[in-house]
């Protein structure tokens, strides 16, 4: 920590919105859920294929922010825990990473069954059909609605702090509304018009952009789980430690320990006029910085 007198001191790195954010998540996975089966059931009596297909869409949605409820539950439990070295800030950025995997899963599951729904068009019977879809955006709506204010509050607190696990919560509700539009867009012009190949292209369509929501998803949340190096918090201590030119950083390493903390170890070789406490003194401007170690050398006198 950045407090001289502190010599014990805890890693709990959790965002400043966990448990708002934990609340939010909640009530989408029931939201979800509740619509899944209906969706589900209603395939089931309809014999439509599209309401079926969206409904085990909805599923593996529900799963996976089943998994980012559980994730902000865990990270709370264990924030204190001394299993873990730097406390349970990740477990979120964990959740959103096995959260896009599913996404990926997903997008894969409804490019294969358009390509082949497009090669052997099915009966559709579009009215339910439509009138279903419309109640699964509604509920997307308001998903997005309840997740979105978080997501915009994490961005709010920090420019370098979003929660990862509300973000992939987020990103699981849109591309569910994403492709509840296509479906009733497909359906309606199916009923209407005729165009019984628009369903399966749409399909196609939804699937390459859940992909590629799902690639940027992984590509952020794998970066935080490898501890990937935060170029903007480095070069600022960097800049603050080296400035008065009396001291040569030899080792840095900064990383996310959680939404809105970092932790760094500055590896540093000084005059002797400066020491370990100059260096924590000159890093107090990093807010970031959550979690400080320096190590101090001597230069030898030449």
């Amino acid at each position: 920590m950045n407090n001289d007198i502190s010599y014990t001191h805890e890693h709990v790195f959790l965002g400043s919105s966990h448990d708002e954010n934990a609340k939010r998540t909640l009530w989408v996975v029931m939201l979800t859920v509740v619509m899944m089966v209906g969706e589900i059931a209603a395939g089931y009596i309809t014999g439509s294929m599209a309401l079926l297909a969206d409904g085990f869409h909805m599923a593996t949605h529900a799963g996976a922010l089943g998994i980012a409820a559980a994730a902000y539950s865990y990270a709370k439990r264990y924030a204190s825990s001394t299993r873990y070295s730097f406390g349970t800030g990740k477990v979120g950025d964990l959740g959103g990473f096995a959260s896009a995997l599913i996404l990926g899963l997903v997008a894969l599951g409804i490019g294969v069954e358009s390509v082949i729904r497009l090669l052997q068009p099915t009966e559709v019977q579009f009215g339910t059909a439509t009138f279903i879809a419309i109640i699964g955006l509604i509920v997307n709506i308001v998903s997005a609605l309840l997740l979105g204010h978080g997501h915009d509050h994490s961005h709010h607190d920090s420019h370098h702090g979003s929660d990862n696990n509300l973000r992939s919560a987020y990103v699981h509700v849109i591309a569910d509304a994403f492709t509840s539009v296509l479906a009733i867009v497909a359906l309606l012009a199916g009923r209407y018009l005729g165009w019984v190949w628009l369903d399966p292209a749409m399909g196609i369509v939804g699937a390459i952009v859940i992909a590629r929501w799902a690639w940027s998803l992984m590509g952020a949340t794998a970066g935080v789980l490898l501890d990937q190096t935060d170029n903007h918090v480095a070069e600022e201590i960097r800049e603050l430690v080296e400035q008065p030119g009396d001291v040569t950083i030899t080792d840095l390493h900064v990383w996310r320990v959680g939404p809105e903390a970092h932790a760094a170890i500055v590896s540093v070789l000084g005059e002797p006029t400066t020491n370990a406490d100059t260096i924590r003194e000159r890093l107090k401007p990093v807010h970031e910085v959550s979690h400080l170690t320096v190590e101090f050398r001597a230069a030898s006198p030449k």
